[in-house]
């Protein structure tokens, strides 16, 4: 019965863990530029917090398309302290778009998912004399 008790403890312990908040805190994990023109570039940077008792470091950040660019920081984050994510949508292709960027930390099992939509529309033709 004590072995049982104990284990038990043991589990509970283990899922509070599991339950505390995370280390990698993002203000935004998506964001909506809403009607960009065609063939011109829209960028978003997303800002996140270390709040582990280590320092954080990206070992990856994987658009799922060419037409997303992600950019990171390769040095580790301290701990309390903020870094940023560029994440950059082509726009060549006129319509509605909706990207995901995965995000791995070192030490985290799963990525995380950073989103960017809208909607890109054609460009304002130049006027002629």
């Amino acid at each position: 019965m004590k072995k049982i008790l104990f284990m038990a403890t043991l589990l509970v312990a283990g899922f509070v863990n599991a339950q505390s908040s995370p280390e990698i805190v993002f203000q935004k994990t998506a964001h909506s530029f809403g009607k960009i023109k065609q063939n011109v570039p829209a960028t978003y940077i997303f800002t996140f917090t270390n709040n582990g008792n280590k320092p954080a470091v990206i070992e990856f950040a994987n658009a799922e398309c060419g037409c997303t660019t992600p950019e990171y920081s390769k040095d580790p984050i301290l701990k309390g302290k903020s870094s940023t994510i560029k994440v950059t949508y082509n726009a060549a292709t006129i319509g509605i778009f909706k990207k995901k960027v995965n995000i791995k930390f070192a030490n985290q099992r799963l990525p995380m998912v950073l989103t960017i939509d809208g909607e890109v529309i054609p460009a304002a033709k130049g006027k002629t004399k």
